[in-house]
């Protein structure tokens, strides 16, 4: 659907978290910038588009998702993924990969970035740590990062904290997962009956639970802030209300697919669902949609994760962890959650771009999408960007499409 840079967009649902709004509304759009709200002097010569059943809202902020290239230009290049990003409603990607751990590697991946020529907004997390090892954090900083990452799963809790001590001064918050590997052991999914039944080795709760719960700990002595990624028990909510209630620097995110789906899901060994952490049970979900809407949980990441059909087509105990979701994640948040009234948009849009901002403390764009949510499409091959399909989506019809973006690039 072509739509013009200038135009009237009438009768749009306009939703707008940073002003708590959410009205039909006609929406003056000139050159790709929201001019004016239901103003009555529109200028002559310029295109109205009734878009009654229609959402304007903020293109969405994904605080974390993987960069495939260099190294993994088969599961995914930069230019699918943001061709990816761009389909699927992204404004903002906030990338990481275990090449960013020097100087070199981000200025071979700007160039790669500047090439592209996107107006989607990149920034990078740089990689705290290599192999256990500390890197050089101060030399890194002067990069252009949103902050710091702790990619490898927790084993050294030494090393944790002298990444937090050193980083104090710094400023920038550091990005992490918080799990014990060596409490989740070869664990592939949630422990509790369904794994039971599926004969399928569980990870307990309490590798997430007791991790943050030393984490935290951490934070409240030396004062460097963090942000904890893919939040996954009920338990772990607890402790992070505990915490901000106690003024601790912590943000939170959980992922989408951790929004929708179980433990139960699992039932059908799909590989794509082998997520780290692992999808929680039934009480899990309940208790991080609530979170959402409360605010413990600040964001809902899309933790976009590229891998090979060759690489996922394998049993579920073998599968590496992760799925892509750029493409889709708005689409499913929007009919699984909003549709049946578990959230409103207003709470869905600020969870996908007013707090991943605040969470990376960095000041808006003004990127805007068109979104239909009843747009029917199949999630096939040729209807992804992505060069990797791992999604147990794959085949499947669903309702919800981006069908227009205005990008503003603001000093």
């Amino acid at each position: 659907m072509y739509i013009p840079s200038s135009v009237v967009l009438g009768n749009v649902r306009f939703i707008d978290p940073w002003n708590s709004i959410d009205q039909v509304a006609d929406v003056l759009i000139i050159e790709g910038k929201i001019k004016s709200i239901n103003t009555h002097q529109l200028p002559g010569e310029i295109d109205y588009l009734n878009c009654e059943n229609l959402l304007l809202a903020p293109a969405l902020v994904d605080l974390y998702s993987i960069l495939s290239q260099p190294g993994h230009e088969e599961r995914e290049t930069l230019s699918s993924l943001l061709c990816a990003a761009r389909a699927g409603g992204i404004g903002q990607l906030n990338l990481y990969s275990k090449i960013l751990n020097e100087p070199a590697s981000f200025v071979h991946v700007d160039e790669l970035l500047k090439a592209e020529g996107s107006l989607i907004d990149v920034n990078f997390w740089a990689c705290a740590n290599i192999n256990q090892q500390l890197n050089n954090l101060l030399e890194l900083s002067q990069n252009r990062i949103v902050g710091f990452i702790y990619i490898n799963p927790i084993e050294d809790y030494a090393l944790l904290r002298s990444i937090l001590e050193y980083l104090a001064p710094i400023g920038l918050p550091l990005a992490l997962t918080a799990q014990d590997s060596a409490l989740a052991g070869k664990g592939v999914m949630r422990e509790g009956v369904q794994a039971l039944r599926l004969g399928l080795s569980g990870v307990p709760s309490y590798c997430e639970t007791a991790s943050l719960a030393g984490i935290l700990q951490m934070v409240e002595e030396i004062g460097t802030p963090v942000h904890f990624m893919r939040i996954s028990t009920a338990k772990s909510i607890e402790l992070i209300a505990q915490a901000k209630r106690k003024g601790l620097p912590i943000t939170a995110s959980t992922t989408w697919l951790h929004l929708l789906f179980t433990s139960e899901d699992i039932a059908s060994y799909n590989p794509n669902l082998r997520l780290e952490p692992p999808l929680g049970n039934p009480s899990d979900r309940q208790a991080l949609v609530e979170a959402i809407k409360t605010g413990i949980v600040d964001a809902i990441a899309i933790d976009h994760t590229p891998y090979t059909y060759e690489e996922k087509t394998v049993a579920f105990a073998e599968a590496p962890t992760g799925a892509i979701g750029l493409e889709i994640a708005l689409a499913l948040l929007y009919q699984q959650l909003v549709v049946t009234e578990k959230i409103s948009p207003l709470e869905l849009w600020a969870a996908l771009t007013l707090k991943p901002i605040h969470s990376l403390g960095r000041s808006p764009n003004n990127h805007w999408i068109l979104f239909d949510p009843n747009k029917q499409w199949k999630v096939e091959p040729s209807s992804l960007n992505s060069l990797s399909h791992n999604t147990h989506y794959l085949g499947e019809q669903v309702s919800g499409k981006v069908i227009g973006s205005f990008y503003d690039f603001r000093p």
